[in-house]
């Protein structure tokens, strides 16, 4: 029973597959070929969408991110001291004509104080030009020799949350010749330049710092864009280099040296030359002798009390 059940599924199996064969040879054929087409599209979308996944997963290296990153920060670090350069220049070169005439009048009394040698009025052994504060006085009365209304100037402030206190002394003249502009004041800087030199400045910081002149001649509002421009410049120097900027270099610490609050000299130095310059008679006045005070340990003792007697002692 077992072998008759199992022989015509056998059979029938058989039939129909070659019946199919007999009514259509090719559709074995076909149907292999659609198989093989459809396995191929498939196996082709599989290829491609692992190529996209491969490309997808490819990330670059970290090497070109560093590249990339090194070559923007190189290019605006350029930008930005180039921009530096152009605006200094800008405000260095723009002048007015009071500015003009200072200027000129302040280099021709340097340069002949330079040229003369002559000794520091102080007590200082060097000469004027070497004395910072002589050569200010100097500059000024020439200045004032010329008709202009010069001083020295000092400045002085207290700490600060931001800035530590200081003070600083330089010249500056006021004029009221023109009525339309009201008063200018024209500060002058003998040592400009050195006011913003840095020991460990970069190199570019250091070119900005070489455009600056040695003597400052300009209004108020002048030295304020130069001072924030180059405090711009000394703050991106310090993060170049990832060091700290110290608040000496702050632009409020700059500001407040030339722009703050400050004490007019007019006259000292006619007082300081006055003093300095007396007759050897008035130099040589009498001076009573003031007699020396004793104390306990100088008193005699045989003077302060004559009928206290001594017994003499022999020495052995």
């Amino acid at each position: 029973m077992r072998g008759s059940v199992v022989a015509p599924r056998v059979t029938r199996i058989l039939a129909t597959s070659r019946r199919r064969e007999k009514e259509d040879p090719c559709a074995g054929d076909v149907e292999l070929d659609f198989l093989d087409e459809g396995v191929g599209e498939v196996l082709a979308k599989s290829s491609s969408s692992d190529e996209c996944c491969s490309n997808e997963i490819q990330l670059p290296d970290d090497d070109d991110i560093d590249e990339r990153d090194s070559d923007a920060s190189v290019e605006e670090n350029r930008s930005f001291w180039d921009n530096q350069q152009q605006l200094l220049q800008s405000v260095i070169c723009r002048t007015s004509s009071i500015e003009t005439g200072v200027r000129n009048a302040t280099k021709e009394a340097v340069k002949e104080i330079q040229n003369a040698e002559t000794a520091c009025g102080c007590s200082s052994p060097a000469a004027l030009f070497s004395c910072r504060r002589c050569l200010m006085r100097e500059v000024s009365r020439r200045l004032q020799s010329l008709g202009y209304n010069s001083a020295l100037c000092k400045t002085k402030w207290r700490t600060s949350k931001d800035i530590p206190a200081g003070e600083h002394n330089f010249i500056d003249v006021i004029d009221n010749t023109s009525s339309k502009k009201g008063e200018v004041r024209v500060i002058i800087e003998l040592n400009f330049r050195a006011e913003f030199e840095m020991a460990r400045g970069s190199e570019d910081y250091n070119r900005l710092v070489g455009r600056l002149p040695e003597v400052f001649v300009g209004k108020a509002e002048r030295l304020s864009n130069v001072i924030k421009i180059m405090c711009t410049a000394a703050k991106k120097c310090m993060e170049q280099k990832k060091m700290h900027l110290g608040p000496w270099r702050r632009q409020r610490y700059m500001q407040a040296k030339w722009l703050g609050p400050c004490e007019r000299n007019t006259s000292n130095w006619t007082d300081n030359n006055n003093s300095n310059n007396n007759s050897p008679a008035d130099q040589s006045t009498t001076k009573t002798k003031t007699k020396p005070k004793a104390s306990l340990l100088t008193v005699d003792l045989l003077d302060k009390l004559p009928n206290m007697h001594c017994k003499a002692v022999a020495v052995v």
